[in-house]
C-alpha cells in the first residue's frame, strides 16, 4: 500500500542527532507547524530557516492520525530521512485507516440518517484580526447550505461590523450583554438550522471540519459533537508550553462519551468549546448555557464543560471525533498564558460550584479531592523535584489560585446575573 519500511535500530549517529535536536528545541522554542498527508508527501519542505524543529500533524487521505516533532536541518526537512518516524508516530491507527478507506466503510454512516444542516456560530469580542482569519477559513467550507453567524459580544468599536459586512452571506448579530455564554445562548436563539457549530474567533477550521462534525449526529441520543484542535502556530515559549501541558487535543481516536463510559463530573477529555457542535433542542432539554460562567465574567471559563456535565448527567451522548479538525492560535505571551491557566482553575471550580448548588451533585466534592490528590499534587511534586518536562511552577501556582477563587467567582457572577 505505502511500501512502508519498518523502523530499524537507532544508530549511534542518529542518537547523537536526536539528542542535539532536543537540546536545540529547549534553547530555541520557535517551532514550525506543518500539516502532512502520508498519501501524497512532498520530497522536502523548505523555507523553514527561522525554526529548529517542526510540529507535524500527520494525516492519511485527509484523516488526522497523529502528531510528532521533526528536526529541521538548514531550513528544510528531507521527507525520506524522517519517513519512518512519521509512520511510527501513527502506526496504531494507520492500518485501520487504510482498511476503512479501502473498504469504503465509515462507522458514522447510517442508512436511515439524513445529515443535518448547521449554523456556524462565531462568538467574538474586539478581535477583528483573528476573526478575519477565522472567516477566511469558514469561506473554504463546502457549501452544504450552512449559515455563518457572527455574534459580536459587547463591542467597543464598529470594526467587527465593518469586517463582517465585507463577507457576503455572513450574518451579523450584536449582543450588548458581555459574556461568552450569553453570546452562545444568543447564537442558539438566532440560528435557523437544527445544529449549531461553534468555533472561536481565534481558530481556523479545516475545510472538512463542519461535515465531520455533522455526520456524527446519527442518533437522537447524540446531543453534542466535539473535534480535534491543533495549534495554529508555536512561535513563542508560551505557545509551546500551552500545547505541551494544556493542549486542546483529546487524541486521534473517535470516542463516544456517556454517563456509562465517563464520570459526568470529569468532562475534560470530552472536548472544548473552541470546536463543538450541538443541537438547538438543548435549550428545551437541559436549558441554556449558564451565563454566570466563562469569558467576560468573573469565572473566566467553564461554560462549555458545564454544559457537557449537564448533557452527560441527563443521559445524552457526546462524541469526540478527531476528523473534525480546527487550528487554534494559543496565547503568545507568558503573562497571557498565566492568565489562561488561572482562568482554567477558576472555571473548573466555578462549574463544580454551580453543579453542587443547582443540581445538588455532591460528587463534585470527591472529584475536587481526587483531582488534587491524583493529579495536581503529583504535578507539583514533579516540578519541585525538577523532573524533565514538568510544568513551570508559576503556572501551577496560577492554577491553584484559580481553583481557590472559583467558588467565590461563581457566586459573585451568579449574583450579578440575577441582579
Amino acid at each position: 500500500m505505502l511500501g512502508v519500511p519498518m523502523p530499524g535500530v537507532v544508530s549511534f549517529r542518529q542518537l547523537i542527532e536526536i539528542t542535539f535536536f532536543q537540546i536545540k528545541r529547549t534553547c530555541a522554542m520557535a517551532t514550525a507547524v506543518l500539516d502532512l498527508d502520508l498519501h501524497h508527501l512532498p520530497l522536502e519542505v523548505g523555507g523553514l530557516q527561522e525554526y529548529v524543529s517542526a510540529f507535524v500533524l500527520i494525516r492519511f487521505k485527509g484523516r488526522p492520525l497523529g502528531k510528532t516533532f521533526v528536526p529541521i536541518t538548514h531550513g528544510k526537512i528531507i521527507i525520506k530521512d524522517h519517513f519512518n518516524d512519521l509512520v511510527s508516530a501513527v502506526a496504531p491507527l494507520l492500518w485501520p485507516a487504510w482498511m476503512e478507506n479501502h473498504l469504503e466503510w465509515n462507522e458514522r454512516f447510517n442508512f436511515n440518517f439524513a445529515v443535518p444542516t448547521a449554523t456556524v456560530a462565531v462568538c467574538t469580542h474586539d478581535r477583528p484580526k483573528d476573526l478575519r482569519r477565522c472567516l477566511d477559513a469558514l469561506m473554504q467550507l463546502p457549501d452544504d447550505g450552512q449559515e455563518i453567524l457572527v455574534i459580536d459580544n459587547c463591542p467597543s468599536t464598529e470594526e467587527t461590523l465593518r469586517l463582517v459586512e465585507s463577507y457576503p452571506g455572513v450574518r451579523y448579530v450584536r449582543e450588548h450583554r458581555v459574556g461568552l455564554d450569553i453570546a452562545r445562548n444568543r447564537a442558539l436563539l438566532e440560528a435557523t438550522h437544527e445544529v449549531v457549530a461553534f468555533t472561536d474567533d481565534d481558530a481556523a477550521p479545516d475545510k472538512n471540519w463542519l461535515r465531520a462534525l455533522l455526520v456524527n449526529f446519527n442518533a437522537p441520543t447524540v446531543m453534542c459533537v466535539t473535534g480535534l484542535t491543533m495549534p495554529l502556530e508555536l512561535e513563542t515559549k508560551a505557545q509551546e508550553t500551552f500545547e505541551r501541558h494544556y493542549s486542546f487535543s483529546k487524541g486521534f481516536r473517535r470516542v463516544v462519551h456517556s454517563s456509562h463510559s465517563r464520570h459526568p463530573l470529569a468532562p475534560g477529555p470530552v472536548g472544548a468549546g473552541a470546536n463543538m457542535a450541538m443541537r438547538k433542542s438543548i435549550l428545551q432539554l437541559v436549558g441554556p448555557f449558564d451565563e454566570a460562567l466563562d469569558a467576560g465574567t468573573k469565572t473566566r471559563s467553564g461554560g462549555d464543560h458545564e454544559m457537557f456535565v449537564r448533557l452527560l448527567l441527563a443521559g445524552y451522548q457526546i462524541i469526540y471525533d478527531p476528523a473534525a479538525l480546527s487550528w487554534h492560535r494559543h496565547r503568545r505571551s507568558w503573562k497571557e498564558l498565566q492568565q489562561t491557566v488561572y482562568g482554567y482553575g477558576v472555571g473548573v471550580y466555578a462549574l463544580w460550584t454551580r453543579t453542587l448548588l443547582v443540581q445538588k451533585e455532591w460528587g463534585v466534592v470527591r472529584m475536587a479531592f481526587l483531582w488534587f490528590w491524583r493529579d495536581q499534587l503529583f504535578i507539583l511534586i514533579r516540578t519541585l523535584l525538577r523532573r524533565p518536562g514538568s510544568i513551570p511552577l508559576n503556572l501551577i501556582i496560577a492554577e491553584f489560585k484559580g481553583c481557590l477563587a472559583g467558588p467565590g467567582a461563581y457566586l459573585a457572577s451568579r449574583k450579578k446575573q440575577i441582579l
